[in-house]
Formats: structure tokens, C-alpha cells, sequence
């Protein structure tokens, strides 16, 4: 898990949420770890203003799983980074497709609020 750059290990929820409203653009994600579930996994992703917390966990044969909206179906995944893949697509049962990776080291090179001019920009579609 560590060789992700979106990791963030052991970070809390509000430090989570710290880093993704820091980037101000939708679509901004971030993976950590449960703080309530031990091996779990929290795909966070900002909306509006608000973030989003999706669990990501393995299944009993090992392939990667995350919780979705009721009604979608549920897909299982070989590794991790197929998993983010199939959620940078729309309609894929999360509030809005991935689009902003905020990478772990980010904190060292960009300062919060100051990721404007970094290339976390949404594009009109």
C-alpha cells in the first residue's frame, strides 16, 4: 500500500478532510487508514465543500473492494490501483469520479491552500 502516493497511513479523519478542503477542487482523493476498522481502508473524495468516505477493503480471496451507493453493484478488483482506475470514471456508485490525486509528500511541497497554482484545477467538460 505504501508505494500508492494517494496513502496517507494512519492519518485521522479530520486531517484527511484537513488536506482535501485545503485543495478546494472537486474530485480531490486520498486513501488512509480506517480509524475504526483494522485492515480497512477509507477512499476519501471532496464534493462541494464536503468530503466523502468510502471503505475500501479485501475480500476473502483477496481481490479489493469499495463500499458504493445502494443499488450498485459491487466489484471486485486484483489490485488497488485498478480499483482507483474504474472510479476516475463517472457514474461508478461514488459522489464524483476521481480526478485530483493529493499525494502523501504534498504536504512538504505545497503548503495547504496553497495548491491553487498547482495543477489541482477542474476542467469544464
Amino acid at each position: 500500500m505504501d508505494a500508492l502516493p494517494i496513502y496517507h497511513g494512519g492519518i485521522t479523519r479530520e486531517a484527511g478532510e484537513k488536506l482535501l478542503l485545503a485543495t478546494g477542487t472537486d474530485g480531490s482523493y486520498l486513501l488512509r487508514d480506517s480509524e475504526s476498522i483494522p485492515g480497512v481502508y477509507c477512499l476519501c473524495v471532496l464534493h462541494q465543500g464536503y468530503v466523502y468516505t468510502y471503505r475500501v477493503s479485501k475480500t476473502e480471496t483477496g481481490s479489493w473492494s469499495a463500499e458504493t451507493a445502494p443499488g450498485v453493484h459491487r466489484r471486485l478488483f486484483r489490485k488497488m490501483h485498478n480499483l482507483i482506475s474504474a472510479f476516475q470514471k463517472p457514474d461508478q456508485g461514488i459522489i464524483t469520479p476521481l480526478k485530483h490525486p493529493v499525494v502523501k509528500d504534498m504536504n512538504a511541497k505545497y503548503p495547504p491552500g496553497k495548491n491553487e497554482d498547482h495543477g489541482f484545477h477542474l476542467q469544464p467538460s
